[in-house]
């Protein structure tokens, strides 16, 4: 569903929006009470109905989602968080996706953040300046980790999800008035809105909410065929490949750590509601004698260590499920065969619009291979890069303005379409041996071509070693432009 906005000629209104947008039907469930809130909620809820969408009191059994309302300050235990009591409350059979509104005043916020950046730039780190009521002893680590990586914001990103139990958080900030409202979500994705026109304000969050409920995961993965034979998996280049990969750039800071849910918060089993822990990042790269694509494995099902990679850390990707839910996998015999990442799917996606092309005399075996040799996905930005050398490959529009979640079929999409239009892999002979992109809120996606005589990957870090391309902690949270040095070098311009 396209929504139609024209009765709105404010800014937002011309903006673009996804064109797979669909109906939503959202419950209104008011937790912590409180004037400003409930104004929000009401905006919010109404912007949604002028948007074409359904808004309720309470949950049923067709609600998509669930906006709550949670004060900060007062950490939820699980027994009473809507993310654990929501389905027996109710009587669903299904588990909406939840949001919920948390509200801090503007003293409350600079406090905190103060706190934070206080505490994250001592050195050494002290683990008192993190004990936070309702968090787990450990969850010190988490923080530092993220904050060292996205600032004072991200840690308190992390603080609030536990404290409110639920992973997609709103964040206002403001007592009588709201002064901003953050998005955040489980990659650590922290865009604001400005309330600076109050119906812009209310439309811009539902938009925001509406496309991430019209995203549905792609992690049905199938296995397809016989298991691989032993001797078909050793004699394949890949996996030590992978694991030789896994160590260069794990030297070079590439991969952010896992988060696991125990550190943050003590809670009992949530198998049903949440993984134990999150993985941040995942990389594959094209085996010309399976003819398949090796992939790290999902890190929700357990933790994977990527700097130090085991067979039992890989997948073999075949190919994408006809109604594109998941992909197709090789088992291997005598290996434990986890689903591979949940970015499957567009790791196999964005070869479909692209060439191929014949591995022939200095390659050790002939073969046709799409034209993309190894894919790396992490969650950093890039902060220049040497056109020279590497190609930036923009997302669609509406990517900028409404973020997509990790591993869904929307980002599948939004990369593969950004990569059918790049003229490096369109041509082979093109110079230029690396493409990326940069999904705002979460990650850089890079991939590189075949070069002979190097490894898989090998381009990619030679590339990072001689600044062709330069990764940042911080990832853009909208929209974005690289603009020339004196020197030629596009560097991050973030509007």
């Amino acid at each position: 569903m396209q929504p139609s906005i024209a009765e709105n000629d404010s800014p937002l209104a011309r903006l673009p929006v996804h064109p797979w947008l669909k109906p939503v039907r959202a419950a209104l469930v008011p937790g912590h009470q409180h004037p400003l809130m409930a104004r929000i909620l009401e905006g919010i809820g109404r912007q949604m109905a002028l948007l074409g969408h359904t808004v309720v009191d309470e949950p049923d059994p067709q609600t998509d989602l669930v906006l709550t309302t949670y004060r900060y300050g007062v950490p939820l235990g699980w027994r009473q968080a809507m993310l654990f009591t929501m389905r027996r409350r109710y009587g669903l059979d299904h588990t909406p996706a939840l949001y919920t509104l948390v509200m801090m005043t503007r003293a409350e916020f600079d406090e905190v953040m103060g706190q934070l950046a206080r505490a994250l730039a001592q050195d050494p780190i002290r683990p008192e300046d993190f004990a936070y009521e309702g968090l787990a002893p450990t969850a010190w680590q988490v923080l530092v980790e993220q904050g060292q990586r996205g600032g004072p914001i991200l840690a308190l990103e992390r603080l609030l999800q536990a404290q409110a139990k639920c992973i997609r958080l709103l964040l206002v900030v403001g007592e009588d008035a709201p002064e901003v409202l953050y998005h955040f979500d489980l990659v650590g994705a922290h865009p604001t809105s400005d309330p600076s026109e109050p119906e812009t304000f209310f439309r811009d969050i539902a938009l925001r909410i509406v496309t991430t409920a019209s995203t549905s995961e792609v992690t049905e993965h199938e296995v397809v065929g016989e298991p691989l034979a032993r001797a078909e998996w050793e004699r394949a280049t890949a996996p030590a490949a992978m694991r030789r990969a896994g160590m260069e750039l794990g030297q070079r800071d590439f991969f952010t750590r896992m988060i696991r849910v125990a550190d943050l918060i003590q809670i009992p089993a949530v198998s049903d509601v949440l993984a134990s822990q999150y993985s941040e990042g995942c990389f594959a790269t094209w085996d010309p004698y399976l003819g398949a694509l090796v992939a790290t494995v999902t890190g929700s099902a357990r933790p994977v260590d990527k700097g130090n990679l085991t067979d039992d850390d890989l997948a073999v990707i075949v190919g994408v499920t006809p109604g594109a839910m998941g992909a197709q996998v090789r088992h291997v015999a005598d290996k434990l065969n986890t689903p591979p990442s949940t970015e499957a799917v567009e790791m196999m996606e964005m070869d479909k619009p692209l060439p191929r092309i014949s591995l022939g005399d200095g390659w050790p075996v002939q073969a046709t291979v799409p034209v993309i040799r190894s894919r790396l996905h992490g969650h950093r930005g890039v902060a220049a890069y040497d056109p020279a050398h590497v190609q930036f490959m923009p997302l669609d529009a509406p990517y900028y303005h409404y973020l997509v979640s990790c591993g869904t079929g929307a980002q599948a999409q939004g990369i593969r379409a950004a990569f059918a239009r790049s003229e490096a892999l369109r041509h082979p002979d093109d110079p230029r041996q690396v493409v990326f992109t940069v999904l705002p809120g979460h990650g850089a996606m890079i991939v590189e071509k075949w070069v002979r005589g190097k490894e898989p990957f090998q381009v990619i870090w030679e590339y990072m070693d001689a600044g062709y391309i330069q990764i940042a902690k911080a990832v853009p949270q909208g929209p974005m432009a690289y603009a020339p040095d004196e020197h030629g070098i596009m560097r991050l311009a973030q509007r």
